[in-house]
């Protein structure tokens, strides 16, 4: 697929969330729910034209702010990534843009009739990403950064393969469990404890991997 092909997909998934909206507009109230509980209620409310901003314009936001990085690193080294970072880009927009009309889904409804499901949508992102991040060279804004990674491109690549497996098994791990529990309140601590762990495992895992090829080149 071209690279303009790419981006015309793009332009047409951050626009997926007015087109969208613009069909539920007429059946809006003019004050709509714009935040929920664990339990799915509605309890916040707001005008329905702040829709056009949040979340409707998510999907914008995450295509500009993307398209942008390559332009402000300095050693141009997502620029080399080619049509891995242009994938990823696509990869994002879709997300966002898809959780967007989500939302825009449950206030036209005026509840979440199952949370899970959001929860669901954000394991398969976690999942897509860290198929993603096994592809990724070293940069300066997305993968998963520490001082070590940063220091050394072969601890790098060893954290990104290890690593990104880690973030897959936990969002398909996430997006099973979000199905099986139908308890939003129960399925948010196994949630948040498998967050942790692909948070912090790169920090412990590249800080090993540093050491050791210190070790290795001291020999």
């Amino acid at each position: 697929m071209k690279r303009s092909t790419k981006e015309i997909i793009q332009w047409l998934l951050f626009l997926l969330p007015y087109f969208y909206l613009y069909i539920i507009w007429n059946s809006l109230a003019d004050q709509v729910p714009t935040h929920f509980n664990l339990s799915g209620h509605a309890d916040n409310y707001s005008s329905k034209t702040s829709l056009l901003y949040v979340p409707s314009g998510m999907g914008i936001f995450i295509y500009v702010l993307m398209l942008l990085i390559p332009f402000l690193d300095p050693k141009k080294k997502i620029q080399m990534m080619g049509g891995t970072y242009v994938n990823f880009r696509m990869m994002m927009t879709f997300f966002f843009s898809l959780l967007a009309v989500y939302c825009l889904y449950m206030t036209k409804e005026g509840q979440i009739k199952n949370p899970g499901y959001v929860v669901a949508l954000i394991g398969l992102m976690i999942a897509m990403m860290g198929n993603y991040f096994q592809a990724l060279r070293p940069n300066y804004f997305i993968g998963l950064r520490s001082p070590w990674t940063l220091e050394s491109e072969t601890v790098w690549k060893k954290t990104h393969l290890v690593g990104g497996r880690v973030w897959m098994a936990g969002g398909i791990l996430i997006c099973i469990l979000s199905l099986a529990i139908s308890n939003i309140r129960i399925l948010m601590i196994p949630v948040a404890v498998i967050l942790a762990i692909i948070t912090f495992f790169h920090f412990i895992y590249s800080y090993m991997e540093f050491k050791n090829e210190k070790k290795l080149t001291n020999q």
